[in-house]
């Protein structure tokens, strides 16, 4: 993977705020790489030790505003952590209408 690429999409999602969400697709537009979105997926799913820490991937959702990850358990953890933000997530969906960022990276 292009770790360009890979750079602009972890300094996207840091830049998403706490109580918000974008979506893959969104992120991949603002990395600079529109159509990309499963790459998102793919290097977000693939975040190792501290990197999580500082990187806020439970604000990354799919475009119809559902949780879609696929790590085991890592769905509920993605609920609790967005409603620790003060996300309402219900039926694993969230109301993109609402909580949706699509602000300025730096």
């Amino acid at each position: 993977m292009d770790e360009g690429f890979r750079e602009a999409v972890l300094r996207v999602v840091r830049a998403v705020p706490a109580g918000r969400v974008t979506t893959y697709g969104e992120v991949a537009l603002l990395a600079g790489r529109p159509n990309h979105a499963r790459q998102v997926g793919a290097i977000l799913y693939g975040l190792r030790g501290g990197e999580v820490d500082d990187v806020p991937w439970q604000r990354v959702i799919n475009a119809s505003g559902g949780i879609s990850t696929y790590k085991v358990g890592s769905g509920e953890l993605q609920v609790a952590l967005l409603r620790s933000e003060g996300v309402e997530v219900s039926d694993d969906r969230v109301d993109l209408r609402r909580y949706r960022w699509l602000g300025d990276v730096e």
